[in-house]
């Protein structure tokens, strides 16, 4: 099940609202590779992804990433997104992200949830790592 909803995005370069789609059955965070330009400067992965798509035996290759930051309802989140050429949604916020943060998917009203004290606590553990 997905959830589409407009999020504000911020990178070294600026910042821009996209339409994130929150899907549950997506194991990573993509963002389209036009989009991403006018946030950050991708960087490229050592060793590129081959990663499998809805459809059958279709599969596609990434071979750059960014990380920015994120807003939803005023709560900063931040995590890496896979670069992908051509990407038909604006970004999707997949599984892994979803669970670092510990966002809850309201299917029944059509919103995202986010305990703005789990947030900062995820935060300062991930500063204090640094």
């Amino acid at each position: 099940m997905i959830i589409r909803l407009p999020l504000r995005f911020e990178g070294s370069k600026g910042e821009k609202n996209l339409y994130a789609l929150f899907d549950s059955g997506a194991t990573y965070s993509c963002i389209n590779d036009e989009l991403v330009e006018e946030l950050e400067q991708p960087s490229s992965l050592h060793t590129p992804l081959r990663l499998a798509t809805a459809s059958n035996a279709t599969y596609m290759e990434i071979t750059s990433r960014a990380t920015l930051d994120f807003y939803h309802d005023d709560v900063r989140l931040s995590d890496e997104f896979l670069v992908v050429p051509g990407l038909s949604e604006e970004v999707i916020i997949g599984a892994a992200t979803m669970q670092k943060w510990r966002l809850k998917l309201d299917f029944e009203h059509d919103r995202v949830i986010v305990d703005p004290r789990v947030a900062k606590l995820i935060l300062i553990n991930l500063i204090k790592k640094d």
